[in-house]
């Protein structure tokens, strides 16, 4: 028996909740997840500043130990919660159902949850969020993908990160599109780099859409992923 499979159901079912939950107050929710050194911290840092007064951003900070990007990102004058996750290498559903409780979520349209930076874990928790980012920077080659096939299979937006040094590292673009578009055939692929913003306007604009077509009331089913 795999010891697994209730702890999965119960995080299942404590997600819809916190889905309901979401869908109820229009609020989109976004789970990034990265390896540790993809940009992840400095991307929401930049997404705030350039979404300020046209969307409401908050951000759950799932961490190890350390508060370090939590801090950087209450810099950008946004709501931060910081989840220290111990020796779990990924967030679940019950710990965003205790932190969304102090988060200003009714003056907020959209929530963002950095995850743990892992890319294994993570992947087969379901959070209740409607939409899964998934990093691949340039200096971390170009098969990343294809190494960790469900978390990149379940993604709705891959984001090639830090596009500014690729030149620089020999990143084989080629390669890593050909890779994305084999395990992550449905996601949308956008390159950016939060240093230069080149791209940046693409991605905000990416959220910004999805936010309008939830406060209109078209919200698109949730595909469940995983099992």
């Amino acid at each position: 028996m795999d010891v697994h499979v209730p702890v999965l159901d119960a995080n299942d079912r404590l997600a819809e909740r916190n889905r309901g939950f979401f869908e109820a107050k229009k609020l989109l929710v976004i789970n990034v997840f990265s390896s540790p050194g993809s940009g992840k911290t400095s991307l929401l840092q930049k997404t705030a500043e350039m979404l300020r007064n046209r969307v409401r951003m908050g951000v759950i900070v799932g961490d190890l130990a350390t508060d370090h990007d939590a801090e950087r990102l209450s810099r950008a004058d946004i709501p931060v919660v910081q989840i220290t996750t111990g020796t779990m290498c990924h967030l679940d559903a019950r710990m965003i159902a205790e932190a969304m409780k102090r988060m200003p979520l009714d003056d907020l349209d959209v929530l963002v949850i950095e995850n743990v930076g892992n890319l294994v874990c993570p992947a087969s928790y379901d959070l209740g969020e409607g939409m899964r980012v998934v990093l691949l920077s340039v200096t971390e080659g170009e098969d990343k993908p294809l190494k960790y096939p469900p978390m990149f299979h379940s993604a709705d937006v891959a984001l090639v990160t830090k596009s500014d040094l690729a030149d620089a590292v020999d990143f084989d673009r080629d390669a890593a599109l050909a890779a994305l578009n084999k395990v992550a055939h449905h996601a949308r692929v956008i390159e950016l780099s939060s240093k230069t913003g080149e791209g940046m306007d693409i991605w905000c604009g990416e959220i910004e859409e999805r936010v309008r077509r939830i406060r209109s009331g078209r919200v698109q089913e949730h595909v469940h992923h995983h099992h």
